[in-house]
């Protein structure tokens, strides 16, 4: 994309109602704008980041045997009835009536859909597990959204929903899950810590919250510092292996790590004082086991072996994906601006052309830009060379490649690596090779 063409409206001024850095990044350079209390339109560049993160859960949850739907934003107050949530659910449900005057709400989560979906479909032990999961809007009518994304009323996630035929299997599903959420986050450049957490208004009695270490955390959290070691990219952990997941529980079982709300004290003086951690979470991610709370509520049963019925055994698995935009932004950033992670950069480099109508500019820069139009922001404004230094800090692009009229004249280039600030002076081809994009 040529920036000159680009709808990236950035702003130099700090924006007043902005009172942490991840919205104040994203209003500033240009990822979103709101348009009513806690509801924002995603700008090209945010929406990019917003499907690169939305890929690589769908990839990972595929690779522990999820299977997508897609349900829809609209829900019968008639299943929440059924599972006695209605009432008990609280003024965050948006609850409204169509013509017809039948009452609907805007979904804040799908544990009765799915579990009806579910029980209208699967009759027989012999089609679990079963593993679903969806990537959908959802809306909470919070009192007070604040904090751009990271709180707001509307929001994008990844919910996702196990049925197991008994208590060990779905262990077996949850700690599953366990695994591919580390991956995830792994791979989106980011440390989130699994959290013994409650379970809040949905229910159960095994929970982990995966909370993203930031000053501006909501939750407090305590933990041990072998979870700063853990490299779950290199994990050699099998999701499909039930030894391996045994193996996972008692990792989690012996790796102390708390929110505030379900920390022990007994315990935290277990840990070794030079291991202890604490500090501030926002929560990103949250899984429950809920055991037979909706199928049973719901009046949901399949056929055993020996033909008698049983209620199926639920988790819940949700990443807010919309949430994650804002979370790593607040765990990487600086005085200049975002750096973003590589995996979910909405563009891989930006070109910064410091002397557009300069022959030898233009060509180098349009050999860099025609490798990867998609992937690549090519800074083709006629704007002064500080102005560039400070927009392209400021959006986060993982490389900047800088071409100026004398280093081009000799076929060399600038590249500078956002995140450490490193510069190096290559050849065309070494900064090619250096950016990937030979």
């Amino acid at each position: 994309m040529r920036l000159s063409q680009a709808f990236q409206p950035t702003l130099k001024e700090i924006p007043a109602e902005a009172q942490i850095a991840s919205h104040r990044l994203m209003l500033r350079a240009g990822l979103v704008r709101q348009t009513a209390s806690g509801i924002y339109t995603w700008l090209p560049a945010g929406l990019r980041v917003l499907r690169r993160i939305a890929t690589i859960v769908r990839e990972e949850q595929d690779a522990v045997g999820g299977q997508e739907v897609l349900m829809p934003t609209l829900q019968s107050a008639d299943l929440w009835k059924r599972s006695g949530r209605y009432d008990a659910y609280g003024p965050e449900m948006l609850r409204i009536q169509d013509r017809q005057k039948r009452e609907l709400l805007y979904g804040p989560t799908n544990e009765e859909m799915v579990t009806d979906l579910f029980g209208s479909t699967v009759k027989s032990y012999r089609e679990l597990p079963k593993t679903l999961y969806h990537i959908q809007w959802k809306f909470r009518d919070e009192i007070r959204p604040r904090f751009g994304v990271m709180r707001g009323r509307e929001f994008y996630m990844k919910d996702g929903y196990s049925f197991d035929a008994s208590y060990e299997e779905a262990g077996y599903s949850y700690f599953r899950m366990m695994l591919s959420y580390l991956r995830i986050f792994h791979r989106l450049g980011v440390k989130a810590v699994p959290m013994a957490a409650d379970t809040g208004p949905i229910g159960g009695d095994l929970s982990h919250e995966f909370l993203v270490l930031a000053p501006t955390g909501e939750s407090e959290v305590f933990y041990h510092h072998d979870w700063d070691l853990m490299d779950w990219g290199t994990s050699p952990l099998d999701p499909q292996k039930s030894e391996d997941l045994d193996a996972l529980k008692e990792i989690v079982s012996k790796t102390y790590s708390a929110t505030d709300e379900k920390h022990d004290e007994a315990s935290w003086q277990n840990v070794p004082e030079d291991k202890r951690r604490s500090g501030r979470g926002i929560e990103v991610g949250h899984i429950f086991y809920f055991g037979t709370k909706y199928t049973e509520a719901m009046g949901v049963s399949v056929s055993g072996a020996d033909g008698t019925a049983f209620h199926p055994h639920m988790g819940s698995y949700g990443i807010g994906v919309s949430r994650l935009v804002g979370a790593i932004i607040e765990a990487s950033h600086d005085d200049h601006g975002i750096i973003w992670p590589d995996n979910v950069a909405p563009y891989r480099a930006a070109i910064l052309n410091l002397r557009p109508g300069d022959e030898s500019c233009d060509a180098l820069c349009e050999r860099f830009y025609q490798c990867d139009p998609e992937g690549l922001l090519y800074d083709d404004r006629s704007e002064r060379a500080g102005v560039k230094f400070n927009d392209a800090d400021l959006m986060g692009h993982p490389w900047q490649i800088i071409i100026g009229p004398r280093g081009a004249k000799n076929g060399m280039v600038e590249l500078k690596r956002r995140a450490t600030g490193e510069r190096l002076e290559l050849s065309v081809d070494e900064a090619l090779a250096k950016v990937g994009l030979n």
